[in-house]
């Protein structure tokens, strides 16, 4: 009923923009049970047929956002941590706790559990739903969370109570409580957890802090140790200690603080807060992760929500790292290195400028080993390699790494000794142990030693650059034959299977049984790979199988289905796996089919304001709050948003075919409201294989023009730069100059701006028109 309450009231949304009968449109948007049974993406469809395409607005309502999770906490954890820190804590999104036990497998035990509670009855903070607020972050981005708990103490009247008494109404009191890792470098190791709570509604209210430690404890002076001496948490002077417990009594202008290291601290460590308030430590891990993100490409939209987005998303991935090392997740079974989850989210962040960060990223993945997944990961260990040294041209780095990159090459190019001249067989996936001659093992083989040839020829090394590329293209044209034996063409689109030359079936729907999820989870990487020759029918045969045969939801790689249930329900996303579906769509500019996949991760595949994402989340609701999710939060989940919103707006590409970059295009899939009326948008010094470009676009329709001011990359050449102005519906461009010359404008607002270097202005006309798609 929740979802069809949603769904009733975003057609009455949705038929104010388009001038419709709410009704004719309620009949037109799909229930839950027909978008998971229908072959496409009827909601992303939707979206993409509303004026100015997709938006985050149109997919918030569809369902609640991801919410729970399998520990017995329930509520998703939301991770705390200095930057790289080696020691974690997680603070419960609900403010019950930190460091609470989560009880099934899935999740690691970390510190001292700490559990939360309010009022003179001691009620679980955050323990009724629909009393306790969705988490919030300091200016919408920093990992200071905010949560607020609404709970009326009881009043018991006792004693000699008046036989006539007044009724007297008051407000429930409101608890708000606050909470960051301290990121002084001396207490990195021991991820010390700063917490304030505060009253924002009542007059006065009592907190309890209950210390769940394996050993008697001791308070003296607000500070609390366990029998070997070490301190676990550290109270302000509000606080009282009864029962095993700290008591803390608030006002409307007294609230109470305190710290409870993760990893308990020595004794001869001071926390206390007579030098350093709470409010000063909270400006200073501010100011540490305002920091961090000044060594990273800028973005401003006119969506504040996108901006938060990326600024967390890279904040949250160097909170996921452990040193150097990008873990898939933390404090969960995924807190390890993955080889392509790790590299997804790593190469992120190097296209957001964090290439320091990402060369010594590097060395942990070039060294990870998995037993059946051998060619698989060296592949991408080479192709990793080769991003790095096209974004940074640093010979030296690639020079130094050479001994773990080589060997890895020589592995590929002298084990390709399976049937038909493939390589041997190999797991169908990680999760998957069918061993089998696989379509995303050889074609991404393929990829990385015809990349590895481009950078040896730009490194000088011309024997072994013709070696490598020999064995590329010899090795393309006999993949293409087998490739060609084992498409199921009974269907359509083609099938192309994982599994070459075997008996796999063409999945369909997709997500039928635990295979065709698997398919739609990897197949991917074939489509990354490039196999298919640009411009021909097959390179369009994965994708568009995906999309007409249910394999999307909103723009995000679905999986489940019955013979693949879980407790998480048995429609489900996997969004992260969808980085390459979106970075295709983008490659065959299709722009609102890539902001389809953008928004529908935004809203759907996180938690609300906090941008916290799994490895995937059930479509069915638990309630008409939430949705299961798995294991969050999730670095390559992060990177698969970065790494969208980087493309939409910077696309460095090679699209000749030759592993080495040569075309820029610029703004070619921003969302269409982004250059309504006085609207800007702001990229600072985005990296690409050039060198930087600043882009600064903003628009004045009501005078017919959108200014595009451009700092252009000067330290490689570039064959082709192209840029785009996308205009709201009802405007097209008629017109474009730079330097006083006219510019040839296509009909989707695009200029080539190839001759041009250095500081240039391009300024496009345009004039109301028709509405028009893409």
């Amino acid at each position: 009923m929740h979802l069809k309450i949603r769904l009733r009231a975003l057609a009455a949304c949705a038929a104010v923009w388009l001038a419709v009968d709410p009704a004719e449109l309620w009949a037109q948007l799909a229930s839950l049970e027909k978008a998971v049974s229908a072959g496409r993406d009827v909601w992303g469809e939707a979206a993409m047929e509303l004026p100015n395409g997709p938006s985050y607005e149109f997919f918030r309502d569809l369902l609640p956002p991801p919410r729970y999770v399998n520990a017995d906490y329930r509520y998703y954890p939301i991770v705390l941590s200095s930057p790289k820190g080696l020691t974690k804590a997680s603070l419960v999104s609900n403010g019950s706790g930190i460091n609470l036990r989560g009880g099934a497998r899935s999740w690691r035990d970390n510190g001292t559990p700490i559990t939360f509670r309010v009022g003179v009855d001691e009620f679980l903070f955050g323990g009724l739903k629909d009393r306790v607020s969705e988490p919030t972050l300091a200016d919408g981005y920093l990992p200071i969370v905010e949560i607020n708990y609404q709970h009326t103490s009881p009043v018991q009247s006792e004693g000699a109570v008046p036989l006539v008494q007044e009724r007297v109404e008051r407000a429930a009191e409101i608890y708000r409580l606050e909470a960051f890792a301290d990121t002084d470098p001396g207490l990195a190791n021991n991820c010390v957890v700063m917490t304030r709570f505060s009253l924002s509604q009542g007059a006065k209210g009592r907190v309890t802090v209950q210390l769940d430690a394996q050993s008697s404890l001791t308070f003296k002076e607000g500070v609390v140790t366990d029998i070997s001496g070490q301190v676990v948490a550290v109270f302000d002077a509000n606080w009282e200690w009864e029962r095993n417990r700290a008591l803390a009594n608030l006002t409307e202008k007294v609230g109470a603080s305190a710290a409870f290291p993760t990893k308990a601290l020595d004794p001869a460590f001071d926390i206390g807060f007579k030098e350093l308030t709470f409010d000063q430590r909270r400006a200073s891990c501010a100011r540490t992760w305002r920091d961090l993100l000044k060594r990273c490409m800028f973005v401003e939209t006119p969506e504040p929500l996108v901006n938060d987005a990326w600024k967390n998303l890279l904040i949250q991935n160097f909170t996921i790292m452990q040193g150097d090392r990008i873990h898939y997740s933390a404090l969960n079974q995924y807190d390890a290195l993955y080889q392509s989850e790790g590299s997804d989210a790593a190469l992120a962040m190097l296209t957001w400028g964090c290439e320091e960060d990402f060369r010594k990223i590097l060395e942990p993945l070039l060294d990870h080993q998995r037993k059946g997944l051998e060619y698989q990961n060296a592949a991408t260990k080479l192709i990793d390699i080769c991003r790095y040294y096209w974004q940074t041209r640093d010979a030296k780095g690639v020079a130094v790494l050479r001994d773990r990159w080589e060997r890895e090459a020589t592995l590929l190019v002298e084990n390709r000794n399976g049937e038909n001249g493939l390589f041997p067989k190999q797991r169908y996936c990680g999760d998957i142990s069918t061993m089998v001659q696989s379509v995303n093992v050889n074609a991404n083989a393929w990829r990385a030693m015809r990349d590895l040839s481009a950078l040896l020829g730009a490194l000088g090394e011309i024997e072994p650059s013709q070696h490598y590329a020999k064995v590329a293209a010899e090795f393309r044209a006999n993949l293409l034959s087998v490739i060609g034996k084992s498409v199921r063409r009974e269907i359509s689109p083609p099938f192309v299977p994982v599994a070459l030359l075997d008996q796999e079936p063409a999945h369909n729907p997709i997500t039928h049984v635990r295979i065709g999820s698997y398919w739609n989870i990897i197949i991917g990487y074939t489509i990354a790979s490039g196999i298919f020759p640009p411009g021909s029918e097959e390179e369009d045969w994965i994708p568009h199988y995906q999309e007409q045969h249910g394999g999307l939801c909103m723009g995000m790689t679905r999986s489940g289905g019955a013979q693949f249930n879980f407790w998480s329900g048995e429609h489900r996303v996997n969004p992260l796996y969808g980085t390459r579906y979106a970075l295709d769509v983008l490659r065959r500019d299709e722009p609102d089919r890539a902001l389809v996949s953008f928004y529908g991760m935004l809203a759907q595949g996180m938690a609300r304001n906090t941008f916290v994402g799994g490895e995937g989340s059930t479509l069915q609701p638990v309630d008409e709050l939430g949705r299961f999710f798995y294991c969050p939060p999730n670095s390559a989940a992060n990177g698969h948003v970065l790494t969208m919103l980087r493309n939409q707006l910077v696309q460095d590409l090679d699209r000749n075919d030759d592993g080495r970059p040569e075309t820029l295009r610029l703004l070619f899939a921003t969302s269409r409201r982004w250059l309504e009326n006085g609207n800007s948008i702001r990229i600072e010094n985005a990296p690409t294989a050039f060198g930087k470009v600043s882009v600064r676009a903003h628009s004045e329709l009501e005078v017919g023009r959108v200014v595009i001011e451009l700092e252009l990359p000067a330290r490689n050449p570039i064959d082709q730069i192209l840029l785009r102005a996308r205009v709201p519906d009802g405007w097209q461009t008629v017109s474009a100059s730079c330097a006083s010359e006219q510019l040839a404008v296509d009909a989707r607002g695009t200029v080539d701006i190839s001759k041009f270097a250095g500081k240039q202005k391009v300024v496009f006309a345009v004039n109301r028109s028709d509405l028009t798609k893409d």
